[in-house]
């Protein structure tokens, strides 16, 4: 089984990713960190497909319960 995170951004937009919170907290913040405009990559949950989140749109996260 496969650890899920919900990630809010700015916009209100949600997404379903795969990886623990802390995990994907961490991808996030590495990013932030890098260089300009480094994007968080990332799986969506459901889809499988890969999304490039803006680490300065992340508002929340949250671990989702199975």
């Amino acid at each position: 089984m496969t650890s899920t995170t919900e990630l809010t951004l700015l916009t209100g937009e949600s997404h379903r990713v795969e990886g623990d919170a802390k995990d994907v907290e961490r991808a996030i913040l590495d990013a932030a960190r890098g260089s300009i405009m480094q994007l968080a990559w990332l799986r969506d949950a459901e889809t499988g497909e890969d999304l490039a989140i803006n680490p300065e749109h992340v508002v929340m996260l949250k671990p989702v319960r199975s």
